[in-house]
């Protein structure tokens, strides 16, 4: 399946031409008394006639080694011996130019003001890899717009698209990636990329880098637990979202993430080197992630030094540091300590180094006028067309989940009646942590205003104020920028002491000053408090609190920011107290102050005054990006915040006419929703236009289109830990989940109705390398034109394999006019069908009947067909032959880790674990087992026959070798071996298994 690896510049590759051509440019005589800038245009490398590789080869042989080892950092100095400027890697543009650093600041954050568009989770909704290559067109032209105004800040290799899978809904980037599904999630991460790129054929727009490699789907301990990959969750789940990409030519390069995987730092994945670059045939550029090479030493004790870490890192195949911020320093000494203690050679610096100027190269820097994509100036960054793109994107995210009675739509103009818009998002628009600023924000009252003809609102949050039990002194805040909260005024009616509470859930409350508007939180990362933040913010978050009501009646107010232990200082201190002076200052719990809080208004009371008087009421709740689950932050519930549930609960009981607007990053659990709510509407964190891409949908200007991209379960109980990753064994995702979900993956109602025509199969039968075309008529049946996602899964009947229920394998999103019809397309390709056969470490399609099932959801399958695969029969394992360990079809308490620091799999197995090898052809007597093995301690592994506890066939007693990779070959006699049978492995203490055979 994989197309051989082409090193970038090896030796004899180039043609004869190619060979003549720099030949003739080295040959040319040099005026060394031009002025400079004459003499640097006449280097090879500057002549954008020349191809690539030529122009980095006359690039590198001029650099000394010094100059390239300074290159590997990040942060890349200029050589102003050579013309060459600073280059900078990775400016995030997850979904829009988010923020890059400052080289000339310490690295400090630098906000992008440009074109937000939907989250990636929402831009996955679209189901729509169209939308998402004008969508990456934007977001390339934008970095190229703040590129053109300061390169030293606004670098031309972006660290996007994350093409991490949405294994599971509880973990903290879930707004990052696109979708639980790896089709779906790398072929809208191929268009993405690709617009980023841009359509010239060598040169590029900006340098998609995808994130983060691989299996990186947990905060919690994230740069210590090891992501445990059998061989067929590997290669057909966690590798397939990269590959896509990779191998359509959509991206540049990998960044690393921070977690282990099968027990080795993925910083210093041998794939990086190997697999990942043989999936492309351009010269990839990968990065690590900021601080990952330093973990190598220190949280994960991999290596004992840094030097031996970089080392490994560039013999891995990964080209740049990134690293202790701006400051470069640290990586070149430790890769020069690597060169002199003959742990790098030059020829590995310049490998990567070679890898890094192609993509300089391709990236215009070194052409004349920058190439073909240098003339984009910063008026393109929110330009009126992006701004209307941005607006269709985050009306085509949008899912409907639920319309009873045909809620929706509602009427627009005189005709829609009094409106109530309430709840804590209703007149706010919230960004993460991979958003740049939004330049201007319409909310969703915003939105709804402009086409209800009456509209009265309400946030549904309560106003308080704090009084000071010691003192009787209520909590103030400053007006305008504010400032540092002090107690002074004598009444709970002065707007100074009033805060608005908005409710996250698990307790967690922010405060909002009524004097300015601007949210509370830690002032200058001191002990005061000051209401100056426009939002909660910061990689830190330091605007949480929570209000803990005592037996008397009193609270206690408690800081609850994130990261606590940064507060290296004082740590115990998280709890409130005002000094004599009133200023409100952090204290340990046993010396807090107590306060007592006066509801000024309830927020419940106002939405039910409002909805009560409505036609209809619509209630915005969700989450609040840095708070509810985000890097470093696993989720640990999936239920909307308990405040926000009683305020839809209100709501509803006031006005049967209830609409709830969902705007998170997350399947949340809606279940008491679901089946008291008329109308549920779904949305991410969409950008500037939100609100008016909801009214649109709301209004119906528009029929909602939006498929979720992942499974919604019904609670946590559902779902295995967050750290199992074996998604075949737990039954995870829609592949292998057979529980009943929410709202299932590709789910999504319409304003109109489709039925699905029989679909027309270009063949009932096709061999191992062959292709059928699925023709799906789809008819409007309702009143109102639509977009329909039409999908196509398969399930394989028979299989040596445990298989999946359904995979989905294609998708068409068709436009289709009321009482019309149209045609989706679906290719399927007989190698799409393919499973990673781990008896012989390869991809076969095996022999099959295939069931094609065509519906508008996973769930909801219209149509069916069956195709005839005509593949092979994998045939009985031989384990006579040297069997991987990690190549087990099926295990209990097994954890897959590192053989070598460089590279391979092996097994570690505690007491009662086992392995098993299923259909093995033991022949007539099968006598002996050889394995090898390593650990630290003395056990045992029982080889057993049918079942974990079966027939003793022998046992493998196996030695301390001292090491955890000090492996020893030992071997047992083997008793009753014979015919076609299960073989299985019990361990009965701790070890190692890295390979074994069975002789006869």
């Amino acid at each position: 399946m994989n197309r051989p690896h082409r090193n970038p510049r090896p030796a004899g590759r180039r043609s004869r031409s190619l060979a003549l051509a720099l030949a003739a440019v080295l040959a040319a005589p040099v005026a060394w008394t031009a002025p400079a800038a004459a003499r640097e245009a006449a280097y090879p490398f500057r002549d954008p006639a020349l191809p690539v590789d030529a122009r980095v080869d006359d690039l590198l042989g001029r650099l000394t080694l010094d100059e390239k080892v300074s290159l590997l950092h990040q942060y890349q100095p200029a050589i102003p011996r050579l013309g060459i400027g600073r280059f900078k890697t990775g400016t995030e543009a997850l979904h829009g130019v988010a923020w890059s650093t400052d080289v000339h600041n310490a690295g400090a954050v630098v906000t992008a003001k440009g074109t937000v568009f939907p989250q990636s989770v929402g831009l996955g909704a679209t189901w729509d890899p169209a939308l998402l290559k004008r969508i990456g067109s934007a977001v390339g032209d934008e970095a190229r717009g703040y590129n053109s105004e300061n390169p030293d800040v606004w670098g031309l290799q972006l660290w996007a698209p994350v093409v991490n899978l949405l294994r599971d809904p509880r973990w903290g980037r879930n707004e990052e990636g696109y979708s639980e599904d790896p089709l779906l999630t790398g072929l809208l991460a191929t268009a993405y990329g690709r617009g980023m790129q841009g359509d010239d054929p060598d040169r590029l727009k900006a340098a998609p880098v995808l994130k983060h490699y691989m299996a990186n789907n947990n905060e919690i301990r994230r740069d210590q637990t090891s992501s445990s990959l059998r061989p067929r969750v590997l290669k057909e789940y966690d590798e397939v979202p990269f590959k896509i990409p990779l191998s359509r030519d959509a991206a540049t390069g990998i960044m690393t993430s921070y977690n282990l995987v099968n027990g080795r730092p993925a910083t210093v994945t041998p794939d990086a080197g190997g697999l990942v670059r043989s999936w492309s045939d351009r010269t990839l550029f990968n990065v690590t992630d900021a601080g990952g090479p330093n973990n190598l030493v220190n949280s994960q004790k991999y290596f004992p030094d840094l030097a031996t870490a970089d080392a490994a890192v560039v013999k891995a195949g990964v080209d740049s540091f990134t690293t202790d911020d701006t400051n470069s320093s640290i990586t070149v000494k430790a890769i020069k300590d690597a060169l002199a203690r003959g742990l790098l050679a030059e020829a590995d610096v310049d490998r990567a180094v070679g890898h890094i100027l192609s993509v300089r190269v391709r990236l215009g820097e070194f052409d004349p006028g920058g190439g073909p994509y240098g003339k984009i100036t910063k008026d393109v960054v929110d330009s009126p067309a992006h701004r209307a793109l941005a607006r269709e994107a985050a009306a085509e995210q949008m899912v409907l989940l639920k319309n009873q009675g045909k809620t929706l739509p509602l009427p627009s103009g005189k005709s829609s009646g009094k409106v109530a818009v309430v709840g804590p998002l209703s007149d706010t628009l919230y960004t993460d942590w991979y958003s740049g600023s939004l330049p201007y924000r319409v909310t969703p009252l915003d939105g709804i205003k402009k086409r209800a003809s009456a509209v009265t609102s309400s946030e549904g949050v309560d106003r308080i104020a704090l009084k000071d039990v010691k003192t009787g002194k209520y909590v103030a805040g400053g007006t305008g920028s504010g400032a540092v909260l002090k107690t002074g005024p004598a009444s709970a009616s002065d707007p100074a002491a009033q805060f608005d509470v908005f409710d996250w859930g698990q307790g967690v409350v922010t405060l909002r000053s009524a004097a300015n508007g601007k949210t509370v939180g830690r002032y200058n990362w001191g002990d005061t408090f000051a209401n100056d933040q426009a939002q909660p913010n910061d990689w830190f978050v330091q605007q949480m609190f929570k209000l803990e009501k005592q037996d008397d009646g009193d609270y206690l107010l408690r800081y609850a920011g994130y990261e606590k232990a940064y507060d290296w200082a004082e740590p115990a201190k998280t709890y409130v107290k005002a000094q004599d002076d009133g200023t409100l200052v952090l204290t340990t719990k046993d010396d807090a102050g107590r306060f007592a809080k006066d509801v000024v208004s309830s927020g419940v009371d106002a939405a039910v005054k409002a909805a009560s008087a409505a036609d209809t009421a619509v209630v915005v709740v969700g989450s609040m990006p840095f708070i509810n689950g985000r890097e470093d932050h696993d989720r640990t519930t999936m239920a909307l915040a308990e405040g926000q549930s009683e305020l839809i609960k209100a709501v509803r009981k006031a006005n049967p006419n209830t609409v709830v607007v969902v705007e998170n990053s997350y399947p949340t659990t809606l279940t008491w929703e679901q089946e008291n709510v008329p109308a549920i509407l779904w949305t991410s964190h969409a950008g500037a236009e939100t609100g008016n891409a909801l009214a649109s949908i709301l209004f119906g200007d528009e029929s909602p289109s939006g498929k979720l991209p992942q499974t919604w379960y019904r609670s946590e109980k559902q779902l295995p830990d967050i750290l199992e990753y074996d998604i075949i064994k737990s039954d995870r995702t829609y592949q292998y989940f057979k529980g009943k979900p929410l709202y299932p993956f590709g789910y999504g109602l319409s304003y109109t109705a489709f039925r699905y025509g029989k679909p027309r199969l270009s063949s009932h039968s096709v061999g191992r390398d062959g292709t059928v075309t699925v023709a799906v008529p789809v008819t409007n049946i309702g009143r109102k034109a639509g977009d329909e996602v039409v999908q196509l899964y398969t399930h394989q009947r028979t299989s040596r394999v445990k298989q999946p229920v359904k995979t989905l394998r294609a998708f068409d999103k068709v436009h289709v006019e009321p009482g019309r019809t149209a045609t989706a397309t679906l290719r399927l390709d007989a190698s799409d069908l393919a499973i990673w056969d781990v008896t012989r470490n390869r991809w076969t399609v095996e022999k099959s009947k295939h069931d094609l099932l065509i519906g508008s959801s996973s769930a909801d399958i219209r149509q069916r067909a069956a195709l005839n695969v005509r593949g092979e029969t994998i045939p009985d394992r031989d384990l006579s032959k040297p069997t991987r360990a990690a190549d087990f079809d099926d295990q209990n308490g097994i954890e897959l880790v590192d053989e070598t620091k460089e590279k391979g799999d092996a097994v570690a197995g505690a007491a009662n674990s086992w392995l098993k090898f299923a259909g093995a052809d033991l022949g007539k007597a099968t006598r002996t087992i050889t394995a090898r093995v390593a650990g630290t301690s003395a056990a045992t592994i029982q080889v057993r026959l049918d079942r974990p506890d079966g027939p003793l066939a022998g046992t493998l007693d196996v030695p301390p070798t001292g090491d955890e990779y000090a492996y020893k070959e030992v071997s047992a006699t083997l008793a009753n071996a014979r015919g076609d049978r299960d073989v299985y492995l019990v361990f009965t203490g701790e070890t190692r298994l890295s390979s074994f055979s069975l002789t006869r």
